[in-house]
C-alpha cells in the first residue's frame, strides 16, 4: 500500500516538476502527501527583522510548502506540511521512519544547479539512509508519465530484488500497467575468459525472470519476461527502457553480491543517475523500518 508519500523539497524548479508526478501518484492511491522542507542547520539563518528575531530558512520553507499545499488542494490530494530544522538527509530519513512513510519521492537535482545526483548530493545520501522505497526522477531529462503503462523490474533473484518485484507489482496493479521482469546478463562482469559460459548465465537469468513474473502475477497484472545480454547491467536496463516504452524502473539497492546497498558504481546508483524515466529503489527486508 502507498498511503503516505513524503516529498522533501527545497523549492527548486526541479522539485516543482517532480511534484506534479507525485500528485498524479497520490491521487491514484488516495495517498496523503507530506511536503517537507528542511531548514538546514549547517547554515546560519537567524536574523533580525525590525524588532523580531526570525529564522530566514524556516520562513522561506513555510512559504515553499504552503505553495505545494495549495497545488495539492487543487488536485484534491490530502497534504501535510512541515518545516523541520536539521541536517537535510538525516532529517528526511528520520521523518520517514517516525511517520510510517510508505514512499519518499524526490528530485535528483536541487537549487545548487549542480549536475544530477553528484557524489555526496542530498538525493544520494537519502538513498543510502532510507529504510523505505525512494522514487527519484531527473527533472528536465526524465519522461514522467502517469498512469504507468509499462513498469520494468530489474532482478537478479536476490532477496532485495524480490522485495522490489512485490512493490513494483503493487504500483503497476493500481495503474493498470504491465510488469516487465528483466534480468541482465552482464558480460562485462564475467570477463573474456568466462564468455563461453554465458549460455549457462542466460539459462539462470530466464529462471530468475520466470520466478519474478510469477510473483508479480499474484497482483493480477500482465507480465513480460525478458533477458538482456549487455556490457553492463545499467546499460542493459537503459536499452530495454528505450525499446519497450517503459515508464518506471524498480530495482533493489543490493544484489546477489551482498555488497552494501547503493555504493558508488552500483547498478542502482548508475541507473538513478542515467535512466530516462523515474526510478524506484527498494531497500531489502533487512532495511525494513
Amino acid at each position: 500500500m502507498t498511503d503516505r508519500i513524503l516529498f522533501p523539497t527545497d523549492g527548486s524548479d526541479g522539485a516543482t516538476e517532480v511534484f506534479e508526478h507525485v500528485l498524479d501518484l497520490a491521487a491514484d492511491h488516495a495517498a496523503t502527501v507530506h511536503a517537507l522542507n528542511v531548514a538546514d542547520t549547517t547554515h546560519d539563518s537567524v536574523t533580525r527583522v525590525g524588532g523580531e528575531v526570525v529564522d530566514v530558512l524556516e520562513r522561506e520553507g513555510e512559504s515553499i510548502v504552503s505553495g505545494l499545499a495549495d497545488r495539492a488542494a487543487d488536485r484534491g490530494v490530502s497534504v501535510v506540511t512541515d518545516v523541520v530544522q536539521g541536517g537535510v538527509d538525516e532529517t528526511i530519513a528520520t521523518y520517514a521512519a517516525d511517520r510510517d512513510i510508505d514512499l519518499i519521492a524526490m528530485s535528483t537535482q536541487g537549487r545548487t544547479g549542480l549536475d544530477r545526483l553528484l557524489l555526496g548530493s542530498t538525493t544520494e545520501r537519502v538513498l543510502r539512509r532510507s529504510s523505505v522505497p525512494v522514487l527519484t526522477a531527473r527533472p528536465g531529462d526524465a519522461t514522467m508519465r502517469y498512469p504507468y503503462r509499462n513498469v520494468l523490474v530489474a532482478t537478479d533473484g536476490s532477496d532485495h530484488a524480490d522485495v522490489a518485484v512485490e512493490r513494483a507489482a503493487a504500483l503497476a496493479a493500481t495503474a493498470g500497467a504491465t510488469v516487465h521482469a528483466l534480468s541482465v546478463v552482464d558480460v562485462g562482469a564475467v570477463g573474456n575468459e568466462a564468455y563461453s559460459g554465458v549460455g549457462a548465465l542466460i539459462d539462470d537469468a530466464e529462471e530468475t525472470v520466470a520466478a519474478a513474473a510469477d510473483a508479480a502475477a499474484v497482483e493480477g497484472v500482465e507480465t513480460v519476461e525478458a533477458v538482456e545480454v549487455a556490457a553492463s547491467a545499467a546499460g542493459g536496463i537503459r536499452s530495454y527502457i528505450a525499446d519497450h516504452d517503459v515508464d518506471l524502473v524498480a530495482l533493489g539497492t543490493r544484489g546477489r553480491t551482498g555488497v552494501e546497498r547503493f555504493l558508488l558504481g552500483s547498478v542502482a546508483e548508475r541507473t538513478v543517475r542515467t535512466a530516462p524515466v523515474p526510478v524506484l529503489t527498494v531497500p531489502g527486508p533487512d532495511r525494513a523500518p
